[in-house]
């Protein structure tokens, strides 16, 4: 198995992480067919994912945000691609919340 680790600071606020992990989560779904939960916290939310041969979890924090994916054995290989895609679109909608504010 392959992990995963992709860490994003941000000022947005807790509220305002909310709406780009919101985002993140529709985009997963229609874009990769993953399974989304989400468990809304007071200090911090889990936006939990998974499909055949990938889980992790989106940890939404008031000044960051933390992702962790497994792969399984078959999308390990792909890992670098994959690391490199999944964080090219977080910064983008990173950019894109920042600059609409």
């Amino acid at each position: 198995m392959a992990d995963i680790h992709i860490v994003r600071a941000h000022t947005l606020g807790l509220a305002e992480a909310r709406k780009v992990a919101a985002v993140w989560a529709e985009q997963a779904q229609g874009e990769f067919g993953m399974a989304c939960t989400r468990d809304e916290g007071q200090a911090e939310d889990c936006i939990g994912f998974t499909r055949s041969g990938v889980s992790g979890t989106l940890q939404v924090r008031h000044d960051c945000f933390v992702l962790d994916a497994k792969l399984g054995f078959l999308l390990g290989s792909f890992k670098d691609r994959i690391e490199a895609e999944i964080a090219k679109n977080l910064d983008a909608l990173l950019e894109t919340h920042a600059t609409a504010k």
